[in-house]
Order: structure tokens, then C-alpha cells, then sequence
């Protein structure tokens, strides 16, 4: 009896072994099968959908745009499967818009091209008083202001006008000693001897022959204006005693300025003497003031930060005046090819500056560009042109990700409707599209939430799980992981974020 009962037991622990073994194998079987239904699918040489007969760019999760697949099954990166990229919606053969919707757009195009332009850059000016120019009303003599026909500083003169008249007293003496020489007919060696002490003190020769002519000693003299301009300084008033050496007035022309070109401290090495300034006043755009900066002067401005560079500009008409503020465009002397698009076709995102491109079939494509220097109204494209290309210049639109273009982009492609609300112009957006689901919270942390989500039909995402970004750390503090919420989220340049999250059902 025992004996039995040793052998059904032996008998039971070899049945339980052989079946643990069975159910091993049958696992590690349908484990492998399972793996190989996730990645086989189709094979890699067959790009045609067998759904609708379409040809496969390339299978992509729309998640993660840049990364392609040469064939089908289940995304590295997301709890979803790869999505198809045809041949004839888009991928690297852009967007078709329809021809009605672009007008009702106002899309614009313009050509890529090659232009001989000078390197340089804009900045501002402002017209000064040529110091070089500019010349001094002086005394040579003692006296007294008799009258002062200047009235006040920044007086438009003409040359040869009279500034003021001067009563020297000294000049009287040598004067009347050499009319006593004269009339008592003192031989010519006298009579040249009064006639050099005279000019020692400054006598004009104007005085001396008018004293030979007329026999009157004259006392007063008339200082006029050297040349035509306004009167910078003026240091004297009627009545007051001037001194030998001493400045009455200062007279600067205006048929030559000074531009003096405030330079941006980053742009300081780049200005070099020589470099053509076209100048133009904000008054009058349509004239134009040329010149070459002859100078560049020490220092930056402590306030502004501008390093001053200093050019001559023709005034002979007088239209400028001194403090006239002018905006000037600083060019190298020689010439570069350069590429150029009109600057409104550039979309710059703060992360890369994209243009839309026309392919010759009339689609339309997002072309990350590289650019260089302003010139103008145009930017140079220094990488990703080429000239003779034709890019949106207005109404462009911009494509973040290749699932934007498969979730917004083919909506451009339906037709217009028949009637009067075709020629409708389209609405602009006035904020980013959102979208929403209902899922299960799976982790919560201070930057994004984890969810097990159902499907976004208007994102073509199947049920996946995936992290979403909080607007801020302290945002939803309600949220724990284990609820079923309802949540709002919209696209930005760093993924999706999440604008409203909100329980649902016996979770509230």
C-alpha cells in the first residue's frame, strides 16, 4: 500500500514538470511569433499600400518626424504603430494649395536672385558744423565795440558782411605824425619809416592810402564775415574793450557738413576709413547724401555704446543744417555676389529660419535656410537656395514637423466651395489649434504628465501612452497619477503642452 502510494506521487511530480516545460516552450513560441507579426508586416522592397494601391515614401511616427522607416510595424518611441508617407500628399514633394484658396490667401511670389551688393550695415548719423572750415573774427588791436551789427549766436552771415566796428584810439597818434612828416616835406625815408610803424600796429594799407588821399586820420575799422555761414560764437556786446588776440566771433560754413555715423559697439571692427555712407533724411527719402568716412574717432560712448565715425557731405544748396538726424547705409568699397529674397519671405521661428518654396509642379515646401546680412528690403540666403527659385513672399505659412503638414496642410487641398462665399477670404488664425482626449494619468512630475490616452483623430494618433509638458511646475496640483481625466493640449516649438486637464465622470 505504501508502495502505491510512493509511485502516484513520483508520478505526479514528473506530470507537473513536463507540463511547467510545455507551457515554457509554447510562451517563448508565441513570443517570438508576436515579435515578428510587430516588425515583419510588409516586406522592405514592397512601397505600395496594399489598402489603397498608393506608393510609400516612407512609414514615420508622426511624434518623431525626422526619424523614417523602410517599412511598417510598431514605434520605437510611442505605444502606437508607424504611419504611412505617400508619395502623392506631400513628404519631400511639399503641399498643393488649391489655386482659389491661394488667391483668397493673397499668397505672393518672388524670384531667388544673385545681386552685386556691398557688404556694410545700417546706422544712424547726425550732420555737425565742419570744424575744419569754420574761421575766427579777431581783434589786432585795443578799442572799444563802437557797433555790433551781430545781433546773437547761430546768425545766418553772408561774406563780407560787417560783424562789428571797432574805435581804436591808439591809431590816432602815428597817424597825425605822419600827416606832420608830410606837410612839412620830409624826404621819402621819413615818410616810409611813419608808414612801417603804422602797419606794426596794425594799421590796414585800406587806412594808409585813404590817409595819403584824403588827409584824415581814421580811428574806427569794420570787421567783416570771412565767408558765408552762421555766426557760432559770439563774445562781445556793444561798448566793450577788446584786446589784441581776442576771438569776436566764429563763423562756420554750411556748403560742407560733417555726418557723423553712430557705429554699433559689435559692428566697431568691422568700419574701416574709406567705406562709402549713403545718407538719407527721413524729411526728403527721394535725396540722397554720398560720401567716405575719413575718419574714425577714439573711444565708445559710455551711454550709447557706438563707436562715432566722421564724413564729409556736400551742402552747396543748404537743404541740411547742422543736428539733422539721418539714417546711413555703411557699404564696403567693393562689391560681392550675394544671394537675396525679399525680407518678408523669411519666417524665423528663434530656433531656425525657414522659407516656403514653389517646386516647379506647384507645390509648396518648407526649406530651412541659413542667413546672412540685411541689404535693404532683402536678406541674403548664404545656405539652402539656389538662385531662380520661386519662394512665398506673403501669406507664407509655416510647417514645424511633418505632422503638422499631415494633420493641417491637407486641409488647404480641399476645393473651394461653388458660390459666393468662395471668394470669401479665409480667416486668420487667431490662436494655436488645440486638441483633446480623455485618458488615464500614469505619472505626474514637475514638468510634464504621463498619460494613457484614447485616440486624436484630428492628429492621426491611434491610443498611446505619452508624456505631455506643463506649462508651469505648479500647474494642475490636483492631478494624481491613477485618475481618468479629460485634457486639453495644443502644439509649441517644444513639443505639447498642456493648456487643461480636468477629471471626468466619478473622479470629480
Amino acid at each position: 500500500m505504501q508502495k502505491k502510494q510512493l509511485a502516484r506521487a513520483a508520478l505526479m511530480v514528473f506530470a507537473a514538470a513536463a507540463l511547467l516545460g510545455a507551457g515554457y516552450v509554447a510562451g517563448m513560441h508565441r513570443s517570438t511569433m508576436g515579435n515578428e507579426g510587430i516588425v515583419a508586416a510588409t516586406p522592405s522592397t514592397d512601397r505600395t499600400d496594399p489598402k489603397n494601391g498608393r506608393k510609400v515614401l516612407y512609414w514615420h511616427d508622426p511624434m518623431v518626424p525626422n526619424q523614417h522607416f523602410d517599412k511598417p510595424g510598431k514605434s520605437p518611441f510611442m505605444n502606437m504603430q508607424l504611419e504611412p508617407v505617400y508619395a502623392d500628399e506631400g513628404g519631400s514633394n511639399g503641399i498643393k494649395i488649391d489655386p482659389g484658396l491661394q488667391q483668397n490667401l493673397g499668397i505672393r511670389y518672388a524670384t531667388v536672385r544673385r545681386q552685386e551688393t556691398s557688404e556694410g550695415f545700417d546706422a544712424v548719423g547726425t550732420t555737425q558744423f565742419d570744424e575744419s572750415k569754420a574761421d575766427v573774427v579777431q581783434s589786432r588791436v585795443t578799442g572799444y565795440i563802437d557797433h555790433l551789427y551781430a545781433s546773437a549766436p547761430m546768425q545766418r552771415v553772408t561774406k563780407g558782411a560787417p560783424i562789428a566796428s571797432l574805435f581804436v584810439p591808439d591809431w590816432l597818434a602815428p597817424q597825425e605824425e605822419y600827416l606832420a612828416l608830410k606837410r612839412g616835406g620830409m624826404d621819402d625815408g621819413m615818410l616810409a619809416a611813419s608808414r612801417a610803424r603804422m602797419r606794426a600796429m596794425s594799421i590796414p594799407d585800406a587806412v594808409i592810402a585813404s590817409l595819403d588821399r584824403t588827409g584824415k586820420a581814421q580811428t574806427h575799422i569794420t570787421l567783416s564775415a570771412p565767408e558765408t555761414g552762421v555766426l557760432t560764437e559770439l563774445n562781445v556786446r556793444d561798448g566793450a574793450m577788446v584786446s589784441p588776440g581776442q576771438t569776436l566771433a566764429k563763423v562756420s560754413g554750411l556748403d560742407r557738413l560733417w555726418l557723423v555715423v553712430e557705429v554699433p559697439e559689435a559692428l566697431a571692427l568691422q568700419v574701416r576709413p574709406g567705406m562709402s555712407v549713403d545718407a538719407v533724411f527721413a524729411g526728403d527719402p527721394a535725396q540722397h547724401f554720398t560720401g567716405h568716412i575719413r575718419e574714425i574717432l577714439p573711444g565708445i560712448s559710455t551711454t550709447s555704446r557706438t563707436l562715432q565715425a566722421r564724413l564729409e557731405i556736400d551742402n552747396a544748396d543748404f537743404r541740411l543744417t547742422p543736428g539733422m538726424l539721418m539714417r546711413a547705409r555703411v557699404g564696403a568699397a567693393k562689391k560681392v555676389s550675394r544671394l537675396l529674397v525679399p525680407s518678408e519671405a523669411v519666417i524665423t521661428t528663434g530656433k531656425r529660419s525657414v522659407v516656403i518654396v514653389k517646386n516647379p509642379d506647384g507645390r509648396l515646401q518648407p526649406v530651412p535656410v541659413t542667413v546672412g546680412n540685411d541689404a535693404g528690403d532683402d536678406t541674403e540666403v548664404t545656405n539652402g537656395l539656389t538662385e531662380g527659385q520661386q519662394v512665398v513672399a506673403s501669406g507664407q505659412f509655416l510647417i514645424d514637423s511633418e505632422a503638422s503638414l499631415k494633420s493641417v496642410l491637407p486641409k488647404l487641398e480641399a476645393t473651394a466651395p461653388a458660390g459666393p462665399s468662395a471668394a470669401a477670404p479665409a480667416p486668420a488664425a487667431a490662436a494655436p489649434q488645440t486638441y483633446d482626449t480623455t485618458g488615464k494619468v500614469e505619472q505626474v512630475t514637475a514638468g510634464d504628465i504621463t498619460f494613457s490616452h484614447q485616440p486624436v483623430p484630428a492628429l492621426g494618433w491611434g491610443a498611446m501612452t505619452m508624456s505631455f509638458g506643463k506649462p508651469s511646475p505648479t500647474a494642475f496640483p490636483d492631478v494624481k497619477p491613477g485618475q481618468t481625466v479629460h485634457f486639453v493640449f495644443k502644439q509649441s516649438d517644444d513639443g505639447y503642452q498642456l493648456t487643461k486637464v480636468e477629471p471626468v465622470g466619478d473622479a470629480k
